[in-house]
């Protein structure tokens, strides 16, 4: 129950923050938003079923997007976090056949990144990014690219991709973009309002991949998760 007040006291205060959006919704499709109000996610049902292939990279402590979407279109969620918390929050959970967790990250490459725990420690997401008032809690974990990941679950295309990574999707759009995966909806929160981030840092990461084929169809209230469609 505490947890569960936490998480909607953060959502509340996120949503009533003045937003900053950066871009522009470029293409109309038709739209679904699953999950819960901190945990939602905006998704074309068009082009998803039951074959669809979706990654959840991210979970932190809210898996009700991943719950919804095995609902509505009987796929299965490959969920990744490496957080000890968010992995051991999963184990707590009952959940369907469909949900399959994986305790890695997502990275630019293959190996292992120190992972920064927030100031506040009623609070599960990590980042990449230094921390110098956390430091003393940092953790290593396992990171893999893109690549490698789909090359160990078998997967040659996604049908979603979902990016929640505290800072880290920056360096991942680069890999993205450069790499030509085929991926038809591409879902990320940017996280321009860290002040080490900004928003410069956040326009040039959709120009990148709007140079590789992507456009917006969906910005959520808040400006800062972002639903992109392969053109």
């Amino acid at each position: 129950m505490r947890d569960t007040l936490l998480r909607v006291r953060s959502a509340v205060k996120r949503f009533f923050r003045p937003p900053v959006i950066v871009g522009r919704v470029e293409v109309e499709r038709t739209t679904e938003r699953h999950g819960s109000l901190y945990g939602g996610w905006t998704v074309d049902p068009t082009l998803l079923g039951k074959d669809s292939v979706v990654y959840s990279v991210g979970v932190g402590e809210d898996i009700t997007w991943d719950l919804a979407m095995i609902d509505r279109f009987g796929c299965v969620i490959h969920a990744m976090d490496p957080t000890p918390r968010s992995i051991e929050y999963v184990k707590g959970q009952r959940v369907p056949a469909g949900f399959v967790m994986h305790g890695w990250g997502l990275a630019a490459r293959d190996g292992e990144l120190t992972f920064y725990p927030p100031e506040d420690p009623s609070h599960v997401s990590h980042t990449i990014l230094p921390r110098e008032s956390t430091a003393g809690r940092a953790i290593t974990v396992p990171v893999l690219r893109l690549s490698t990941i789909m090359g160990r679950l078998g997967h040659t295309r996604l049908d979603v991709l979902k990016i929640d990574i505290e800072g880290a999707e920056y360096e991942v759009i680069e890999d993205l973009a450069s790499s030509g995966y085929e991926i038809g909806q591409l879902l990320i929160e940017f996280h321009h309002r860290f002040p080490e981030v900004g928003v410069e840092r956040t326009r040039r990461g959709i120009e990148t991949l709007r140079g590789a084929g992507y456009r917006i169809f969906s910005i959520s209230p808040s400006g800062e998760e972002y639903s992109f469609i392969r053109a």
